[in-house]
């Protein structure tokens, strides 16, 4: 097995740069790109929902792609997928308090 170079990354490093120019105006959120899964780009949402749903907006996913889950009592999440420029993008959103937060109209 070879070992990955920078250049093995660069799709996500792409995608990343062309999120950055098209959509400067949404909230930032945490970015992952992994050696693990070279070809993803992973934005997280610990801001609250409409965040998330910002960026799901601006990305054109569907709300039936949407799927939720639920971490623990307090945590409930949002997650989709999405192929953007080259790499599957993943976008997670993280809700900040299960009592105080409801789910979108679209996921609920």
């Amino acid at each position: 097995m070879s070992a990955l170079t920078m250049s093995d990354l660069a799709a996500p490093m792409r995608a990343l740069r062309l999120l950055a120019a098209d959509f400067a105006d949404l909230p930032a959120v945490n970015l992952g790109i992994s050696r693990i899964y070279p070809g993803r780009l992973e934005l997280s949402c610990h801001d609250g929902f409409d965040v998330f749903e910002a960026w799901r907006e601006a990305l054109a996913i569907p709300p039936e792609a949407v799927t939720h889950d639920e971490l623990d009592k307090d945590t409930r999440t949002l997650e989709a997928d999405v192929d953007f420029a080259g790499v599957r993008l993943r976008l997670i959103g993280y809700s900040c308090n299960y009592r105080q937060v409801e789910f979108p109209k679209a996921v609920a």
